[in-house]
């Protein structure tokens, strides 16, 4: 065996799978899937029985890439600029000059784009590794189209340039093409955001809301009109907003959200008022800010429409760190006591929540990470307990889009020993997010392509919240009754997993077997052939003797 255990394998179009569990026609990919799970029984004198459960799948995937429009909201920030300037210098494939030299453009940041799976091990026994959009069939991030609204009538090139995130040689390239696009008006609540956005809100829609809602919803079939697409999908990326009242009458169910609107109800938030459009539209809508846009009434929509939802909050960087560190920690029996998360940023964001509401939905957000890691672990924490856990933002404008990010982490360790890690990040806010949308928006479109059925039950579909995206998402959205997972690679296991139950591969485990046992790194053949060697020189071995003990006689 050579001492490469991993290698990278780009294949001709899409994996191919051979197998009797997997059937491949023009128009889907059928596969029959044995989910194996452990049903666990407390006993009420304290005991614990695990029983081993089987249960049969049947996945669909259609295989028909559609053409698909993206419609975000916020479009004219440092997300939405940043995003459709990549889209455009891909799609030109664009070189620009760099204080370090020459730069081509790329997609480095995205798990779909950027990032690779484990297929299998090769006969030499290496793990082979092959890009994540090599399984199903995806949609191409430069073949979406793009659109959207923002509260300010800024052109895109003005907006990019505004928003000082790229290089200034890429910049000139794209100016004049981004400064043909100009957002569509959007929506603006003054109680909802921040009062220091009141100077940038010169494009908005007037009138009730429901007057705006039926705008939004016109907006949205004139696009996909417009284009010829197939399909829509809407993301906010606009500000954070503040959070909104739940309660009975005003958005507990559908209809009374329905009727919320056309009252004209303070309380209807404008990402819920997009929410709502899209949804009514049949587009999935994904909220990539920490409001509570996601209320009761809209959750039910989108079941009784059958349209998908996620959210909340994108998982650029601290938070997707620590999703990381304090799995690390409490798997390896070491008990996190306090995090303490600092952040200073200078972009439109951090002008945001420098007000207190809206800093009180990212905190929020930003606080639930590690909740499901230490209610894993009852060795560590009982009785409630929680580790002491603060975040603080603060808006510094020099910095722009480059977060500063610093963390400290102070766990107890043997003996009544401390540890503390402290870590400080710094990252370009916008170039981790940009890539992450396009990933939440091209998975959004591929699972809706995939429909699941339980054994010979009529059940089928993925639920309408979209909790498989949770690698994307600081704050979980998950359908009720379901726990919330934050562990990152749990979460990413999750994706890969189901894509590969979507063409009849069982799930990857790290058990290997196979190089594990003694003899590892010889073929199964010459194990066999060593094997039958050492049966072949006993018998012999033993007929020798027998001869002898005859002679004797």
């Amino acid at each position: 065996m050579s001492n490469t255990h991993f290698r990278f394998e780009r294949p001709q179009g899409l994996v191919k799978v051979n197998s009797p569990s997997v059937i491949y026609s023009d128009e889907k990919i059928s596969s029959t899937f044995t989910y194996t799970t452990t049903n666990v029984v407390v006993d009420p004198a304290g005991g614990l029985t695990a029983t081993p459960k089987e249960e049969m799948f049947l996945f669909e995937t259609k295989r028909h890439v559609p053409k698909l429009g993206m419609m975000l909201v916020g479009w004219g920030g440092n997300n939405g600029s940043t995003i459709t300037a990549g889209i455009l210098a891909n799609q030109k494939k664009l070189s620009w000059m760099t204080k370090q030299g020459k730069r081509t453009a790329d997609y480095v940041g995205s798990l779909t784009q950027a990032s690779s799976v484990k297929l299998g091990t090769d006969s030499a026994g290496n793990q082979v590794h092959v890009p994540f959009d090599s399984i199903l069939p995806m949609v191409s991030p430069n073949e979406i189209v793009i659109g959207g609204w923002d509260i300010s009538s800024m052109k895109l090139g003005d907006a990019m340039s505004r928003a000082q995130v790229l290089d200034v040689d890429l910049q000139r390239q794209l100016y004049d093409e981004l400064n043909e696009m100009t957002p569509l008006p959007s929506i603006y609540y003054p109680d909802f955001i921040a009062s220091n956005q009141a100077d940038r809100a010169d494009n908005v829609i007037g009138g009730t809301k429901s007057e705006q809602l039926k705008v939004l919803r016109q907006n949205i079939r004139d696009f996909k009109a417009k284009h010829d697409l197939d399909k829509v999908i809407v993301v906010w990326t606009a500000n954070t907003e503040r959070f909104c009242d739940v309660r009975d009458g005003l958005n507990g169910t559908a209809d009374e959200l329905l009727a919320s609107i056309e009252r004209n109800e303070s309380e209807v938030s404008a990402s819920t008022i997009f929410c709502v459009a899209s949804l009514l539209e049949g587009c999935s809508f994904i909220n990539g800010s920490p409001q509570n846009t996601f209320v009761p009434g809209t959750i039910e929509l989108a079941e009784r429409h059958g349209v998908h939802i996620a959210g909340d909050d994108f998982k650029s960087g601290q938070t997707k760190v620590k999703s990381v560190l304090v799995d690390f920690l409490v798997s390896s029996g070491i008990k996190p006591v306090s995090i303490v998360s600092y952040n200073h940023l200078g972009n439109n964001d951090g002008k945001n929540l420098s007000a207190p509401q809206q800093f009180r939905s990212k905190e929020i957000s930003k606080s639930n990470v590690v909740d499901d890691m230490v209610a894993s672990n009852g060795n560590l924490y009982s009785n409630g307990e929680h580790p002491d856990h603060t975040i603080v933002i603060k808006y510094v404008p020099y910095v722009g889009d480059s977060k500063r990010a610093m963390d400290e982490y102070t766990s107890e360790i043997f003996l009544g020993g401390k540890n503390t890690i402290a870590m400080h990040n710094t990252c370009e806010d916008s170039l981790l997010a940009a890539p992450l949308i396009l990933d939440l928006v091209v998975l959004t479109e591929l699972f809706e392509r995939v429909s699941i059925k339980r054994g010979n039950c009529g059940e089928e579909g993925l639920h309408p919240i979209l909790s498989l995206l949770s690698f994307l998402l600081k704050a979980p959205l998950v359908p009720e009754n379901t726990p919330v997972v934050n562990a990152l690679f749990a979460q990413r296991a999750a994706i890969s997993n189901v894509m590969r139950a979507c063409v009849g591969l069982p799930p990857v485990n790290h058990m290997m077997l196979d190089q594990r046992m003694r003899g590892a790194g010889r073929s199964k053949e010459a194990l066999c052939a060593s094997k039958c060697g050492v049966e072949r020189a006993a018998s012999s071995a033993n007929e020798e003797n027998v001869a002898l003990s005859v002679n004797k006689q």
